[in-house]
């Protein structure tokens, strides 16, 4: 082994041990409870993404002749499809979950507050790109589902001021839905959406390199106790652990629940119910409540106040003198978007 360790040192000089130590850094005790390690979870859940996506990408054809039968041909006739479908699928939505509560624990613990106000946007880019990647994942099987949705889509888009047209164009590669849409989501969906992520990734890891892990006390903690724990090889493990629990429920969804066959577009065939994914059905009750110009500025206004949140509520501290009125202002709008999410889940139209 030392011929080996002395072989290999001298082809990369690098020092291993002073490496380490610049890796090995502390982590706030409070690192061990899961909901504190939810940012682990999507990154987990993308690289499965990755993998399962790049396996379907060879046998997925983007055309709106070709699609359909290019995903049934996965699903029913290629060796373990229906597995590596459903395996993507379920990934998407448990990912989809799990960057929608870390943004919530962030919020909700203060950890956007100075000075992590930018990577707190960085998060806001990350879960909007997340929410983008599966509109244009389901986008893609070409059911009544993924045309309506990407004519649905494509409509609320034209109403943005100014912009509106030009987006609506670039989205589907014209005024309507035609051969070149498809092509465009894969485009969106295998390529730009995944590098934009893993360079946003990059950019979050190193902000909380810089800044460090927000660190809080527990009130179950005895301020004597040792504060931190190493990052090797106790934290590493407890996110293998991790790893290993979410891939044995992914194979358990994908197994009970495997991805299944709608029916296959039809432009001339409008459903009589059209509901996206269940991500977006705050975003669908909304539209229905207000005409939709009004409710697509309103969203516009409403991601923009996510976006700022940290130096509106440095203000709102400030002028109220209540140091946690965010908390209450939070939990104020879970109500709202938990009701209107079930709210659309329980109607029919």
């Amino acid at each position: 082994m030392s011929h080996v360790s002395n072989w290999i040192q001298k082809r990369i000089p690098v020092d291993f041990n002073k490496l380490s130590d610049v890796t090995n850094e502390p982590v706030p005790n409070h690192m061990k409870l899961w909901w504190f390690c939810l940012g682990g979870t999507p990154a987990y859940l993308f690289m499965v993404q990755i993998i399962t996506g790049i396996l379907l990408a060879m046998y997925y054809q983007a055309g709106p002749s070709v699609a359909y039968e290019s995903v049934r041909y996965i699903t029913e006739e290629v060796a373990f499809g229906w597995y590596i479908r459903s395996l993507h699928k379920w990934a998407s939505i448990l990912m989809v979950a799990a960057v929608i509560l870390h943004q919530m624990r962030v919020y909700f613990t203060g950890a956007y507050r100075k000075p992590r106000e930018l990577n707190w946007m960085v998060g806001m880019f990350l879960l909007l790109c997340t929410l983008i990647l599966g509109f244009t994942g389901y986008s893609l099987v070409f059911e009544q589902l993924s045309y309506w949705g990407a004519t649905v889509a494509a409509n609320i888009t034209d109403t943005i001021p100014v912009l509106g047209t030009i987006m609506k164009k670039m989205l589907l590669g014209g005024d309507g839905y035609n051969e070149h849409t498809l092509s465009r989501f894969f485009i969106l969906h295998g390529a730009v959406l995944p590098v934009t992520m893993i360079l946003l990734v990059v950019v979050h890891i190193a902000l909380i390199r810089l800044h460090g892990v927000t660190e809080f006390q527990s009130n179950e903690e005895p301020p004597s106790s040792k504060r931190h724990f190493d990052f090797f090889p106790d934290h590493v493990l407890t996110e293998l652990m991790l790893g290993l629990v979410l891939m044995i429920l992914l194979s358990a969804l994908a197994t009970v629940f495997p991805a299944s066959m709608g029916p296959v577009a039809s432009p001339l065939q409008t459903p009589e119910v059209i509901k996206p994914e269940w991500y977006f059905y705050v975003t669908f009750r909304w539209l229905k409540l207000f005409s939709l110009t009004t409710a697509v500025v309103s969203m516009g206004f409403i991601v923009f106040i996510m976006f700022v949140w940290p130096f509106i509520d440095a203000w709102l501290v400030r002028r109220t003198k209540v140091s946690e009125i965010s908390v209450w202002i939070g939990i104020v709008a879970v109500f709202i978007i938990v009701a209107m999410t079930v709210w659309e889940a329980a109607v029919q139209h």
